[in-house]
């Protein structure tokens, strides 16, 4: 299963670790994804949604 918000699709990104002598390791950052219980076209549905859209009110928390 991806980790992917349901509502915005953020997910994953790429960078690079960079140590003191500036030697690089791949890094990945992942986006903050809660499971939360919605009301989504008046049915009750488990969705994964980011901390973004859960503080912007972009879904109805059950």
């Amino acid at each position: 299963m991806a980790n992917r918000c349901d509502i915005c699709g953020k997910e994953s990104q790429f960078g690079k670790n960079v140590s003191h002598s500036h030697r690089k390791s791949n890094k990945q950052f992942k986006a903050n994804i809660q499971k939360v219980k919605a009301k989504i076209n008046g049915e009750l549905k488990t969705v994964k949604v980011c901390t973004g859209c859960l503080r912007a009110d972009k879904i109805v928390k059950a």
